[in-house]
Protein backbone atom coordinates (compact mmCIF):
# COMPACT_ATOMS: atom_id res chain seq x y z
CA UNK A 1 0.00 0.00 0.00
CA UNK A 2 1.16 3.37 -1.18
CA UNK A 3 2.04 5.65 2.31
CA UNK A 4 0.21 9.06 2.41
CA UNK A 5 2.24 12.09 1.36
CA UNK A 6 2.97 14.03 4.38
CA UNK A 7 2.09 17.79 4.39
CA UNK A 8 3.51 20.40 7.22
CA UNK A 9 1.35 23.17 7.67
CA UNK A 10 2.43 26.98 9.35
CA UNK A 11 0.00 26.92 12.29
CA UNK A 12 -1.32 30.13 13.55
CA UNK A 13 -3.72 29.39 16.21
CA UNK A 14 -6.19 31.29 13.31
CA UNK A 15 -8.86 29.88 11.10
CA UNK A 16 -6.81 30.09 7.66
CA UNK A 17 -4.05 27.93 8.66
CA UNK A 18 -6.44 26.01 11.15
CA UNK A 19 -9.06 24.97 7.76
CA UNK A 20 -5.65 24.44 5.27
CA UNK A 21 -5.19 21.82 7.70
CA UNK A 22 -8.47 20.18 7.87
CA UNK A 23 -8.70 20.77 3.94
CA UNK A 24 -5.25 19.15 3.18
CA UNK A 25 -6.37 15.91 5.54
CA UNK A 26 -9.79 15.56 3.59
CA UNK A 27 -7.88 14.91 0.94
CA UNK A 28 -5.96 12.37 2.33
CA UNK A 29 -2.95 13.76 3.30
CA UNK A 30 -0.96 12.73 6.58
CA UNK A 31 -0.70 16.53 8.12
CA UNK A 32 1.70 17.86 10.98
CA UNK A 33 1.88 21.52 12.24
CA UNK A 34 4.47 23.63 12.97
CA UNK A 35 4.77 26.83 14.50
CA UNK A 36 7.46 29.39 15.05
CA UNK A 37 8.48 31.10 18.06
CA UNK A 38 9.97 34.09 17.12
CA UNK A 39 9.32 36.86 20.52
CA UNK A 40 12.86 38.20 22.01
CA UNK A 41 11.67 38.85 25.63
CA UNK A 42 14.26 41.14 25.95
CA UNK A 43 12.54 43.90 23.14
CA UNK A 44 10.89 46.36 26.00
CA UNK A 45 7.40 45.78 24.72
CA UNK A 46 5.72 45.59 28.32
CA UNK A 47 1.84 46.57 27.80
CA UNK A 48 0.46 45.41 24.59
CA UNK A 49 -2.10 47.40 22.44
CA UNK A 50 -2.78 45.53 19.56
CA UNK A 51 -2.29 42.32 18.29
CA UNK A 52 0.91 42.03 16.05
CA UNK A 53 2.78 39.09 14.65
CA UNK A 54 5.52 39.72 16.95
CA UNK A 55 5.22 40.32 20.84
CA UNK A 56 4.43 38.86 24.10
CA UNK A 57 1.19 37.61 22.69
CA UNK A 58 3.14 34.99 21.12
CA UNK A 59 2.94 33.09 24.53
CA UNK A 60 -0.97 32.65 23.97
CA UNK A 61 -0.87 32.01 20.26
CA UNK A 62 1.60 28.94 20.53
CA UNK A 63 -0.78 27.50 23.62
CA UNK A 64 -4.08 28.14 21.28
CA UNK A 65 -2.00 26.65 18.37
CA UNK A 66 -1.08 23.62 20.58
CA UNK A 67 -4.88 23.40 21.45
CA UNK A 68 -5.90 23.84 17.66
CA UNK A 69 -3.71 20.89 16.38
CA UNK A 70 -4.94 18.46 19.02
CA UNK A 71 -8.75 19.37 18.40
CA UNK A 72 -7.54 18.72 14.39
CA UNK A 73 -6.00 15.49 15.37
CA UNK A 74 -2.54 16.36 14.05
CA UNK A 75 1.05 16.03 15.67
CA UNK A 76 1.77 19.99 16.72
CA UNK A 77 5.56 21.08 16.87
CA UNK A 78 6.91 24.60 17.86
CA UNK A 79 9.72 25.62 16.06
CA UNK A 80 12.25 28.21 18.06
CA UNK A 81 13.83 30.63 15.56
CA UNK A 82 13.92 33.86 17.73
CA UNK A 83 17.69 34.50 16.85
CA UNK A 84 16.90 33.90 13.16
CA UNK A 85 14.11 36.50 13.37
CA UNK A 86 16.38 39.02 15.21
CA UNK A 87 19.09 38.52 12.66
CA UNK A 88 17.22 38.58 9.16
CA UNK A 89 13.51 40.68 10.12
CA UNK A 90 14.41 43.52 13.02
CA UNK A 91 18.11 43.76 11.97
CA UNK A 92 16.34 44.66 8.09
CA UNK A 93 13.37 46.20 9.74
CA UNK A 94 15.57 48.48 11.38
CA UNK A 95 18.62 49.14 9.26
CA UNK A 96 15.90 50.13 6.60
CA UNK A 97 14.02 52.70 8.65
CA UNK A 98 17.73 53.96 9.74
CA UNK A 99 18.07 54.75 5.70
CA UNK A 100 14.85 57.04 5.20
CA UNK A 101 12.80 54.15 3.84
CA UNK A 102 10.22 52.21 5.06
CA UNK A 103 10.60 48.44 5.69
CA UNK A 104 7.95 45.52 4.96
CA UNK A 105 8.81 42.87 7.34
CA UNK A 106 6.25 40.43 5.87
CA UNK A 107 8.03 40.10 2.77
CA UNK A 108 11.38 39.25 4.47
CA UNK A 109 10.19 36.81 6.99
CA UNK A 110 8.05 34.99 3.98
CA UNK A 111 10.98 34.54 2.42
CA UNK A 112 14.04 33.86 4.91
CA UNK A 113 11.88 32.54 8.00
CA UNK A 114 7.97 31.19 7.04
CA UNK A 115 8.76 29.82 4.21
CA UNK A 116 12.74 29.27 4.72
CA UNK A 117 14.02 28.63 8.04
CA UNK A 118 10.77 27.24 9.54
CA UNK A 119 10.42 24.16 7.50
CA UNK A 120 14.34 23.64 7.33
CA UNK A 121 14.47 23.69 10.80
CA UNK A 122 11.87 21.60 11.23
CA UNK A 123 13.47 18.87 9.40
CA UNK A 124 16.58 19.37 10.73
CA UNK A 125 15.08 18.37 13.98
CA UNK A 126 14.09 14.86 12.65
CA UNK A 127 10.57 16.09 11.32
CA UNK A 128 9.74 14.58 8.15
CA UNK A 129 7.03 15.68 5.65
CA UNK A 130 7.15 15.67 1.85
CA UNK A 131 5.52 19.34 1.20
CA UNK A 132 4.74 22.29 3.61
CA UNK A 133 1.39 24.43 3.49
CA UNK A 134 0.10 27.90 5.23
CA UNK A 135 -3.42 29.21 4.26
CA UNK A 136 -2.13 32.33 2.53
CA UNK A 137 -4.75 32.95 -0.43
CA UNK A 138 -2.68 32.72 -3.51
CA UNK A 139 -2.34 29.77 -6.22
CA UNK A 140 0.73 28.12 -7.29
CA UNK A 141 0.91 26.21 -10.82
CA UNK A 142 3.88 24.40 -12.94
CA UNK A 143 4.46 25.67 -16.45
CA UNK A 144 5.81 22.83 -18.33
CA UNK A 145 6.45 24.89 -21.64
CA UNK A 146 8.94 27.04 -19.47
CA UNK A 147 9.66 24.90 -17.04
CA UNK A 148 9.12 27.19 -13.70
CA UNK A 149 6.47 26.99 -11.26
CA UNK A 150 4.67 30.33 -11.42
CA UNK A 151 2.48 31.85 -8.95
CA UNK A 152 -1.04 33.57 -9.29
CA UNK A 153 -3.35 35.71 -7.51
CA UNK A 154 -6.02 33.74 -5.29
CA UNK A 155 -9.69 33.15 -6.06
CA UNK A 156 -10.88 35.79 -3.46
CA UNK A 157 -9.13 39.15 -4.38
CA UNK A 158 -10.76 40.90 -1.12
CA UNK A 159 -7.85 38.37 0.39
CA UNK A 160 -4.98 38.17 -2.28
CA UNK A 161 -1.75 37.57 -0.33
CA UNK A 162 0.03 36.90 -3.68
CA UNK A 163 2.17 40.40 -3.20
CA UNK A 164 3.83 38.96 -0.11
CA UNK A 165 4.85 35.41 -2.02
CA UNK A 166 6.09 37.42 -4.80
CA UNK A 167 9.77 36.82 -3.13
CA UNK A 168 9.62 33.35 -2.78
CA UNK A 169 12.01 31.20 -5.06
CA UNK A 170 11.80 28.51 -7.12
CA UNK A 171 12.86 25.79 -4.67
CA UNK A 172 10.81 27.48 -2.28
CA UNK A 173 7.43 26.92 -4.99
CA UNK A 174 8.40 23.67 -5.32
CA UNK A 175 7.16 21.76 -2.36
CA UNK A 176 4.51 24.30 -1.15
CA UNK A 177 0.41 24.15 -1.01
CA UNK A 178 -1.56 26.66 -0.84
CA UNK A 179 -5.47 24.93 0.13
CA UNK A 180 -7.00 27.81 0.04
CA UNK A 181 -6.31 29.90 -3.37
CA UNK A 182 -9.52 28.91 -4.45
CA UNK A 183 -11.42 29.59 -2.10
CA UNK A 184 -13.31 32.83 -0.78
CA UNK A 185 -12.78 34.18 2.70
CA UNK A 186 -16.41 33.86 3.38
CA UNK A 187 -16.01 29.95 2.31
CA UNK A 188 -13.68 29.72 4.70
CA UNK A 189 -15.48 30.90 7.52
CA UNK A 190 -18.46 28.43 6.93
CA UNK A 191 -16.14 25.57 6.64
CA UNK A 192 -14.74 26.27 9.96
CA UNK A 193 -18.42 26.45 11.39
CA UNK A 194 -19.49 23.33 9.88
CA UNK A 195 -16.90 21.74 11.26
CA UNK A 196 -16.59 21.98 14.47
CA UNK A 197 -14.72 25.18 14.71
CA UNK A 198 -17.24 28.04 15.23
CA UNK A 199 -14.79 30.15 17.71
CA UNK A 200 -12.35 30.54 14.62
CA UNK A 201 -14.49 32.43 12.33
CA UNK A 202 -14.83 34.63 14.66
CA UNK A 203 -11.59 35.16 15.88
CA UNK A 204 -9.78 38.49 15.85
CA UNK A 205 -7.11 38.64 12.87
CA UNK A 206 -3.87 39.84 13.17
CA UNK A 207 -2.77 42.22 10.77
CA UNK A 208 -0.06 43.83 12.10
CA UNK A 209 3.82 43.28 12.16
CA UNK A 210 4.66 44.86 15.85
CA UNK A 211 2.52 44.35 18.98
CA UNK A 212 2.92 48.25 19.38
CA UNK A 213 2.52 51.68 17.25
CA UNK A 214 6.14 52.59 18.64
CA UNK A 215 8.62 51.11 16.64
CA UNK A 216 11.29 52.77 18.82
CA UNK A 217 11.21 49.90 20.86
CA UNK A 218 13.30 47.93 18.64
CA UNK A 219 16.55 50.75 18.59
CA UNK A 220 19.52 51.26 20.32
CA UNK A 221 18.66 54.74 21.27
CA UNK A 222 21.46 56.40 20.93
CA UNK A 223 21.33 55.81 17.66
CA UNK A 224 18.42 58.05 16.86
CA UNK A 225 19.11 61.98 15.81
CA UNK A 226 17.13 64.75 16.15
CA UNK A 227 16.45 66.77 12.92
CA UNK A 228 13.79 69.28 11.20
CA UNK A 229 10.88 69.41 9.72
CA UNK A 230 10.65 71.54 6.50
CA UNK A 231 8.29 72.86 3.72
CA UNK A 232 9.11 72.10 -0.07
CA UNK A 233 10.86 75.33 0.15
CA UNK A 234 12.73 74.51 2.54
CA UNK A 235 11.44 76.57 5.71
CA UNK A 236 11.74 75.14 9.16
CA UNK A 237 8.28 74.34 10.63
CA UNK A 238 9.53 72.18 13.73
CA UNK A 239 11.47 69.87 14.78
CA UNK A 240 11.59 65.85 15.16
CA UNK A 241 12.37 63.30 17.20
CA UNK A 242 13.90 60.50 14.67
CA UNK A 243 13.41 59.65 11.10
CA UNK A 244 12.13 56.42 11.96
CA UNK A 245 8.77 57.67 13.37
CA UNK A 246 8.11 58.76 9.40
CA UNK A 247 6.82 57.30 6.29
CA UNK A 248 6.05 58.87 2.78
CA UNK A 249 2.00 59.70 2.75
CA UNK A 250 2.19 60.19 6.15
CA UNK A 251 -0.38 62.50 7.67
CA UNK A 252 -0.95 62.39 11.29
CA UNK A 253 1.70 62.98 14.32
CA UNK A 254 3.67 65.11 12.24
CA UNK A 255 4.55 67.42 15.26
CA UNK A 256 3.26 70.44 13.06
CA UNK A 257 0.47 72.85 13.51
CA UNK A 258 -1.06 75.67 12.04
CA UNK A 259 -0.60 74.91 8.27
CA UNK A 260 -3.19 76.22 5.83
CA UNK A 261 -4.09 72.37 4.75
CA UNK A 262 -3.34 68.84 5.82
CA UNK A 263 0.13 68.28 5.03
CA UNK A 264 1.84 64.97 4.46
CA UNK A 265 5.32 63.18 4.56
CA UNK A 266 7.09 64.01 0.95
CA UNK A 267 10.47 62.59 1.25
CA UNK A 268 13.10 61.64 4.12
CA UNK A 269 16.62 62.23 3.94
CA UNK A 270 18.53 59.97 6.27
CA UNK A 271 22.15 61.74 5.59
CA UNK A 272 20.51 65.05 7.08
CA UNK A 273 17.57 63.94 9.18
CA UNK A 274 15.25 65.99 7.78
CA UNK A 275 11.58 65.42 7.31
CA UNK A 276 9.99 67.29 4.12
CA UNK A 277 6.40 68.09 4.70
CA UNK A 278 3.83 69.60 1.80
CA UNK A 279 0.28 69.20 0.29
CA UNK A 280 -1.08 66.04 -1.11
CA UNK A 281 -0.19 67.45 -5.08
CA UNK A 282 3.93 66.70 -4.57
CA UNK A 283 2.73 62.76 -3.19
CA UNK A 284 1.91 62.35 -6.75
CA UNK A 285 4.57 60.80 -8.56
CA UNK A 286 5.03 58.79 -11.86
CA UNK A 287 8.23 56.30 -11.82
CA UNK A 288 10.30 54.85 -9.91
CA UNK A 289 13.17 52.62 -9.24
CA UNK A 290 13.21 49.41 -7.77
CA UNK A 291 15.77 46.95 -6.97
CA UNK A 292 16.89 43.60 -5.55
CA UNK A 293 14.59 41.65 -8.38
CA UNK A 294 13.07 38.30 -7.55
CA UNK A 295 11.95 36.81 -10.89
CA UNK A 296 9.48 34.68 -10.10
CA UNK A 297 6.69 32.83 -12.55
CA UNK A 298 9.02 34.20 -15.59
CA UNK A 299 13.12 33.63 -16.51
CA UNK A 300 14.28 37.19 -16.14
CA UNK A 301 13.17 39.84 -18.88
CA UNK A 302 15.84 41.76 -20.73
CA UNK A 303 14.20 44.09 -22.59
CA UNK A 304 11.36 46.60 -22.10
CA UNK A 305 7.87 45.43 -21.39
CA UNK A 306 4.15 46.44 -19.91
CA UNK A 307 2.66 45.35 -16.68
CA UNK A 308 0.53 46.24 -13.86
CA UNK A 309 2.74 47.05 -10.72
CA UNK A 310 1.07 47.16 -7.03
CA UNK A 311 3.28 49.91 -5.20
CA UNK A 312 1.03 48.21 -1.38
CA UNK A 313 -0.86 45.17 -0.72
CA UNK A 314 -4.14 48.05 -0.48
CA UNK A 315 -2.93 49.36 -3.92
CA UNK A 316 -4.89 48.45 -6.83
CA UNK A 317 -2.23 47.50 -9.59
CA UNK A 318 -1.75 49.79 -11.98
CA UNK A 319 -0.50 49.68 -15.79
CA UNK A 320 3.06 50.63 -16.46
CA UNK A 321 6.32 50.60 -18.26
CA UNK A 322 8.74 48.52 -17.30
CA UNK A 323 12.31 48.79 -18.36
CA UNK A 324 15.10 46.89 -17.26
CA UNK A 325 18.66 48.67 -16.54
CA UNK A 326 21.81 47.27 -16.72
CA UNK A 327 22.44 46.79 -13.38
CA UNK A 328 19.50 44.66 -13.01
CA UNK A 329 17.51 47.18 -11.32
CA UNK A 330 14.27 48.05 -13.28
CA UNK A 331 12.97 51.55 -13.86
CA UNK A 332 9.12 51.62 -13.71
CA UNK A 333 6.83 54.64 -15.76
CA UNK A 334 3.89 54.34 -14.53
CA UNK A 335 0.44 55.68 -17.05
CA UNK A 336 -0.95 57.72 -14.37
CA UNK A 337 0.81 59.43 -11.78
CA UNK A 338 0.70 57.31 -8.08
CA UNK A 339 -0.27 58.18 -4.72
CA UNK A 340 2.89 57.65 -2.45
CA UNK A 341 5.27 55.74 -4.05
CA UNK A 342 6.90 54.62 -0.88
CA UNK A 343 11.25 53.53 -1.26
CA UNK A 344 11.73 50.78 1.03
CA UNK A 345 8.35 48.85 0.56
CA UNK A 346 7.83 46.13 -2.40
CA UNK A 347 6.97 46.66 -5.62
CA UNK A 348 5.37 43.35 -7.42
CA UNK A 349 4.41 43.42 -11.43
CA UNK A 350 1.73 41.12 -12.81
CA UNK A 351 0.23 40.08 -15.95
CA UNK A 352 -3.42 39.88 -15.23
CA UNK A 353 -3.39 37.11 -12.08
CA UNK A 354 0.22 36.00 -12.53
CA UNK A 355 3.07 37.59 -10.70
CA UNK A 356 6.08 38.30 -12.72
CA UNK A 357 7.97 39.53 -10.47
CA UNK A 358 8.78 41.47 -6.64
CA UNK A 359 11.24 43.78 -5.93
CA UNK A 360 11.89 46.80 -3.14
CA UNK A 361 11.20 50.85 -4.19
CA UNK A 362 14.91 52.16 -4.22
CA UNK A 363 13.43 55.90 -5.13
CA UNK A 364 10.97 57.73 -5.89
Amino acid sequence: MKAKKIVAVGISGGVDSAMAALLLKQQGYEVIGLTMAIWDDSIPIANVAKKGCFGPGEIENLKAAEELCHKLGIEHHIIRLKDEYRENVLSYFCSTYSLGKTPNPCIVCNQRIKFGLLPIKAKEAGINFDYFATGHYAHISYNDMIGRYQLRKAKDSGKDQSYFLAYLKQEQLSNLIFPLGGKTKQEIKALAEESGFAELASKQESQDFLATDDVSVLFDKDTLQEGEIVDIDGKVLGKHKGIINFTIGQRRNLGINGTPEPYYVIDIDSKTHRVTVGTKQYLFKSNCIASDINWLSVSEIHVPFAAQARIRLQHQPAACIVTPLANGNLQVVFTEPQLSITPGQGIVFYDGDLIIAGGIIDTA
